[in-house]
């Protein structure tokens, strides 16, 4: 028995999963075990005698801990979804909000509604929803996590406090100028920002792309920052010893200047050295700038020769836009079409069922055009769900192959499948080997599941499905240890999540029972369940027996429970 297994002195426990292949999240090889828990916490791993008030068969699944997810917008979700869905689905049992900048705290009760217009803006999550579905019972970061606390959860629930949240709270209006701040302004923002390090925020995140925009096309909040006021702020958490800076960095011109590539990188690393604060940010191929990612990279681990040591975040998939008869089609403002839009799946089907309204349609779109290379775009028609595209499941395969054009293939596959075939486009990560080259970089961390964003658009909050089923189980190219570890230590650590993301005796019970050959995806859906009825995609899974959350099974077989165990996370300072 390894020397971290606490003995078993004969007690009944309260739950046991037993003979399951234990995978505890460090990277170690796997091991069979029993695995018992009491309360919210981890009391016993290896040959546990005593029985267990409820116990669960593991054997030929593999037990893990709880996956991690440390890039989420369920920032508004979680007032009304207490399941985070989809990502509950997922074997995620702990999720990060704020990322990106955007954040509903520091928040006075007149800035509610530029918030929750932001939030669209940037996140595609519906202002009206956002608003009809928060308490908006708070003004400070720290009262924010108050109102957090008070929600039912079935997930934990943690967040980072948002730059442009922030710099509006302070600034109003000028925080969105590309003048800088002033020496009061940066000094109010640290201000504000160390209240909110105080309360328990997992740190500060920032957005300085050029696509984050607030609804008058103006880049968001803190988008031209300066470095002065980027190191103060960043300072703040040094003070503190505790949390993560975040950005959603600016590379600008497909990389064509090394320079500007190498200065974005550069100031993070700097936030690191002066700091010593863990920073992450995002990172994706994109056929656009197809070696931008590569200089990156480069950059990152130059920075890292002299103590600048950041953490570029990647995804394991492809991130796309999704289309399809159930809520969005490429046609949508062709006359006849734009009729349709808005109204579901049922309306749309009737319409094409009509063999002459199906033609007026056809022709409409037709002349409409469109600005997409059917070649990028891929069909999504059968399950499992398969991301690993090739040429010829593209969308202009597909009316090759059938001998039409890639308007009237799009229509009589929708027609085929009643209109559940859903068109993805990818946008980054559009290159399968950089994907696998970017996997490769140990330092490279799982993140941009943008769970609950763009909720009418993207579904890539099954990533951890796809991590495991693809690249673990079909393609060998990722160790499950390894994998495991990816998703939950590896997460947990950079945001300072503590006793969380290893399955090892005192740690809290976040665990995972997973049958490895049986996990697979579904193809996405449209639920018309937010506030307001508004729609968004969702997508479940097979293969979780059982998703346990401080120590109470949330989700089984892919069902909730009617617990609601998850609870606040809250930074604290370095020992």
């Amino acid at each position: 028995m390894a020397a971290e297994y606490a003995p078993d002195s004969g007690m009944t426990h309260d739950l046991v999963i037993r003979n399951g292949l234990v995978v505890d999240g460090t990277g170690v090889p796997a091991r069979r075990a029993d695995v018992a828990i009491d309360g919210a916490r981890v009391s016993a791993i290896g040959t546990v005698a005593a029985r267990g008030t409820r116990e669960l068969d593991a054997d030929g699944r593999v037990v893990t801990p709880g996956f991690v997810d440390i890039h989420t917008h369920l920032d508004a979700q979680i007032a009304w979804d207490p399941l985070g869905t989809s990502s509950c689905w997922h074997g995620v049992t702990s999720v990060v909000l704020g990322n990106c900048g955007v954040s509903f705290a520091p928040c006075a009760p007149d800035e509610r509604e530029y918030l929750a217009e932001l939030m669209e803006s940037v996140e595609d999550i519906p202002a009206a929803s956002i608003l009809a579905g928060l308490a908006w019972d708070w003004t400070s970061y720290g009262e924010y996590l108050g109102a957090i606390d008070r929600l039912p959860k079935g997930l934990n629930v943690g967040g980072m406090v948002g730059h442009c949240a922030v710099r509006h709270h302070v600034m109003g209006e000028r925080g969105l100028d590309e003048a800088p701040a002033s020496p009061d302004d940066i000094a109010a923002m640290c201000d504000v920002v160390d209240e909110a390090m105080g309360a328990g925020a997992l740190g500060f995140a920032t957005s300085r792309t050029l696509l984050h925009r607030v609804p008058d096309g103006r880049p968001v909040p803190g988008t031209w920052a300066t470095t002065d006021e980027l190191y103060a702020i960043g300072d703040v958490l040094g003070r503190h010893r505790s949390g993560v800076f975040e950005v959603a960095p600016r590379f600008e011109g497909g990389g064509k200047d090394p320079g500007h590539t190498a200065a974005e990188v550069h100031w993070m690393a700097e936030i690191r050295r002066r700091t010593r604060r863990p920073v992450t940010f995002g990172v994706a191929q994109s056929d656009l700038g197809p070696t931008l990612y590569e200089r990156i990279f480069e950059c990152v681990e130059a920075e890292a020769a002299t103590g600048g040591d950041i953490r570029p975040q990647t995804t394991p998939r492809g991130i796309a836009l999704l289309f399809g008869l159930q809520l969005r089609t490429f046609f949508d403002r062709a006359p006849g079409w734009d009729a349709l839009a808005g109204q579901g799946v049922e309306a749309r089907l009737h319409a094409l069922d009509d063999p002459q309204r199906r033609s007026e349609l056809v022709e409409a779109a037709r002349a409409q055009g469109g600005r997409l290379d059917w070649r990028g775009v891929y069909v999504l028609a059968t399950e499992p769900a398969n991301y690993r595209f090739t040429p010829e499941d593209s969308l202009a395969a597909h009316a090759a192959r059938r001998g039409v054009d890639a308007v009237q293939a799009f229509v009589d596959i929708s027609l085929e499948t009643r209109g559940k075939a859903v068109f993805s486009f990818p946008f980054l990560n559009q290159q399968h080997e950089a994907i696998e080259w970017m996997l490769a970089k140990d330092y490279c961390v799982l993140g941009l599941a943008d769970s609950g964003a763009h909720v009418g658009m993207i579904m890539d909050a099954g990533q951890p499905t796809w991590l495991l089923s693809h690249w673990v189980r079909d393609e060998a190219k990722m160790t499950l240890e390894d994998a495991i570890r990816r998703l939950t230590s590896d997460t947990a650590d950079l945001f300072g999540v503590h006793d969380r993301g290893r399955l090892v005796v005192g740690a809290f019970a976040d665990v995972n029972v997973i049958e490895l050959d049986a996990l697979a995806l579904p193809l996405p859906h449209v639920e018309r369940d937010f506030p307001l009825g508004a729609s968004r995609y969702v997508q479940r899974s097979t293969g979780y027996d059982a998703t346990i959350v401080n120590g109470a099974v949330l989700m089984e077989a892919g069902e909730h429970t009617g617990a609601l165990p998850g609870v606040t996370l809250r930074s604290v300072p370095d020992a």
